[in-house]
């Protein structure tokens, strides 16, 4: 009797690490940029690049650069960030996208680490996909003198 309950219940823990080793493996690759319409890979299928559109100038000093691709779809959690699958230090040249700027391993105490700082992890707090668009709410913002378009 206690051998049936103590190997159902190692059937359930086992099954649920399964699921639950399954589901961190499924939520790290569920973004297939191969198959995302906004790329396009190379005739050697070796390097994936967003579609090309041209970017936008900035409008101030450090402005923190606009994405020009779509990120819908895209994965940036504690765990996971999808950027860097194209953006990082180990990844942007055989992607041929832009590397992260080197700002972004400096924490706010002033420490240089080579992982990303956590204040600059999630990439949309200060980058946005750019889009040619009427403003939501009018404005009166004109760039920086020598810059903008």
């Amino acid at each position: 009797m206690k051998s049936n309950v103590l190997k159902k219940q190692l059937t359930l823990w086992t099954m649920l690490v399964a699921l639950v080793s399954g589901s961190v493996a499924f939520a790290a690759d569920s973004v297939d940029l191969s198959q995302s319409p906004e790329v396009s890979g190379t005739p050697e299928g070796s390097i994936i690049m967003p579609k090309e559109q041209p970017r936008m100038a900035l409008d101030y000093v450090n402005q923190p650069p606009m994405i020009p691709h779509s990120v819908d779809g895209y994965q940036v959690t504690t765990k996971v960030n999808t950027c860097l699958k194209c953006h990082g230090v180990q990844s942007y040249r055989t992607t041929g996208a832009p590397r992260i700027s080197p700002t972004h391993f400096v924490d706010s105490a002033g420490h240089v680490s080579s992982n990303v700082a956590p204040r600059r992890y999630f990439c949309q707090s200060c980058h946005a996909p750019q889009a040619d668009a009427a403003p939501i709410i009018g404005n009166t913002f004109t760039p920086a003198p020598g810059y903008g378009k």
